[in-house]
């Protein structure tokens, strides 16, 4: 059977809605918050650059949190 080349399904954009920018910042904050003690949740600066784009994430935190390394 032939297959036909198909597009992206997810069309490319120029920007996220603010239900997305909500998602990916809470998901960012919940990873992030394994490595630091957080004061809010990550806030997301996205702009196009020459290659497509830029995304910044600023995050404030208290202190970095002490890692435990997995016992074998």
């Amino acid at each position: 059977m032939k297959t036909k080349n198909k597009k992206s399904i997810f069309a490319d954009r120029e920007i996220m809605t603010e239900a997305e920018r909500e998602l990916l910042s809470r998901d960012i904050s919940r990873v992030a918050e394994q490595y630091f003690e957080l004061e809010g949740r990550a806030h997301l600066d996205i702009t196009r650059s020459e290659n497509g784009f830029s995304v910044c994430i600023l995050m404030d935190a208290r202190r970095i949190k002490k890692l435990w390394r997995p016992q074998n």
